[in-house]
């Protein structure tokens, strides 16, 4: 794997979501539970996994699909993100 200014910002990126995911759960625990569009009970936690495992996905399939450039993949996996967290 090549330690690239982009690997670095991804890492930052999970680092600082778990971050403020902590100060979210300090100052209201329990986690946010809710029942979302899938029919699962979901935390932040859970959403915040999903989230990235989708990002994942989205970016794999369009450089499997179409290659480079990556700004539209990216802003794909933004809108999953926040799909994820507003109906999931």
């Amino acid at each position: 794997m090549a330690w690239t200014p982009a690997t670095l910002a991804v890492f930052i990126g999970i680092f600082s979501a778990m971050a403020l995911l902590t100060v979210l759960e300090i100052r209201r625990p329990g986690g946010d539970e809710r029942t979302g569009i899938l029919g699962l009970t979901t935390t932040r936690g859970d959403r915040l996994f999903i989230s990235l495992l989708g990002t994942s996905y989205i970016f794999m399939a369009w450089l499997w699909l179409m290659g480079m450039p990556l700004w539209w993949p990216l802003a794909l996996a933004i809108a999953w993100g926040a799909f994820c967290f507003w109906k999931v």
